[in-house]
């Protein structure tokens, strides 16, 4: 959950993001989300969709889907060389 946070953090530009922080509320944007999908695609080796993402955009949420593979079903490939 930790390394997601990290992920809100850079891409949005802010010194915190706490667990339940919502991605929206913390000044994202859909073009941003982007950004933070393909960042976790990079860093976890699973493509989330936006739909996943939308589902509970926070970091603690996107943990969770990634931890409990409760993600779309076309999203849940493995990034090629991870």
């Amino acid at each position: 959950m930790e390394a997601l946070a990290a992920v809100f953090r850079r891409i949005l530009e802010l010194d915190h993001v706490p667990a339940d922080g919502n991605f929206f509320l913390l000044g994202g944007d859909s073009l941003i989300a982007t950004r933070v999908l393909s960042a976790v695609a990079r860093d976890h080796g699973v493509e989330l969709t936006f739909e996943d993402f939308l589902a509970d955009p926070t970091p603690a949420g996107l943990a969770t889907r990634i931890a409990t593979g409760s993600v779309t079903a076309d999203a849940h490939r493995v990034v090629a060389g991870r």
